[in-house]
């Protein structure tokens, strides 16, 4: 006779120890699970020793679980490869002098400053500082508060770009080392003017796009399509190449011509960063004229006179 009775069914913990599954103490294996620690993300591994991980949070290229993603991870890359230049310059001017004074032309959000500040400038203790100049007010106001959240007491930020900053009187007359990485177009020659002016001893520039002396180019190419030369620029693609190339030849013309010795390297490997080209320029008061007058006849051979005063030698 069948029972009335609804069968028992045990619970499902209890059915799965009867299959030899769990444990005979649940609760003792829970402790142990919980005490299992989550490996760190292997994005951890690439920063430098002692870099601080609350700050590349706060700049947004770690996320909040210290991931990185391909564009964050190029973008550290190109400034560690900036910063292995500046350092050694930065270590000789604090062995003369006692101290350096920084300024990061067309900042943006400080990656640079901050970086350089957390890698470099925390370890000494003196009277260095880095000046963040940065156009776009937004932006200046946050790194404000971030480097007050930091601690970072030596870093000051203007809101300026480098053309107007070249006579602001919260900047100190002489700048020991002026640099700017990736200023678009034009902002790299306002950046190198800034540092002249300012007598910078070390300028260390990664140009990004450079559209005007293509665009002077291209103006004049019909009364220049006589000369032979003209073949090397003609077709569109390679005017914008040439005149990219031909910028910063000019560029390291006339930082010669101002008396710095000019090395031209890479920053980082192509495939970070097509923009890769790298001008460190140091001064050691050269002989001057032999390179004013190569800048003076190639902007006169390229029908490129109205940029004299861009290109401007003494």
């Amino acid at each position: 006779m069948l029972s009335d009775k609804a069968p028992i069914i045990p619970p499902a913990w209890h059915s799965a120890k009867l299959r030899g599954i769990m444990p005979r103490n649940p609760m003792k294996h829970a402790n142990q699970v919980s005490n299992v620690k989550t490996p760190a993300p292997p994005e951890l591994a690439e920063l430098r020793p002692g870099q601080s991980v609350e700050l590349l949070k706060a700049l947004h290229i770690l996320t909040r679980d210290g991931r990185m993603n391909q564009d964050s991870r190029r973008k550290l890359k190109q400034v560690y490869h900036l910063i292995q230049f500046i350092e050694p310059l930065l270590r000789e001017v604090i062995a003369d002098r006692g101290s350096a004074q920084v300024a990061d032309i067309g900042a943006g959000k400080s990656y640079l400053g901050f970086i350089l500040y957390d890698l470099f400038f925390k370890t000494h203790d003196n009277a260095s500082r880095i000046y963040g100049i940065e156009a776009r007010h937004e932006l200046v106001e946050k790194s404000v508060v971030l480097a007050r959240e930091l601690g970072f007491t030596r870093m000051s930020f203007l809101n300026a770009n480098a053309a107007s900053a070249v006579a602001d009187a919260q900047l100190p007359a002489q700048l020991d080392l002026v640099t700017a990485l990736h200023a678009c177009d034009t902002a790299t020659d306002d950046a190198i003017r800034f540092a002249l002016a300012r007598k910078a001893r070390y300028i260390v520039l990664a140009p990004c796009c450079q559209a005007e002396v293509a665009a002077v180019l291209r103006k004049h190419k019909g009364a220049a399509l006589g000369d032979t030369m003209t073949e090397v620029w003609r077709h569109p693609l390679h005017t914008r190449e040439f005149g990219s190339h031909l910028t910063n030849v000019l560029r390291c013309l006339q930082l010669e011509a101002h008396g710095y010795q000019v090395n031209v390297t890479e920053l980082v490997g192509w495939e970070h960063s097509l923009k890769n080209e790298l001008i460190i320029a140091s001064f050691r008061d050269l002989p001057r004229a032999r390179p004013a007058k190569r800048l003076h006849e190639l902007l006169e051979n390229f029908g490129l006179k109205e940029l004299h005063e861009r290109f401007a030698a003494p």
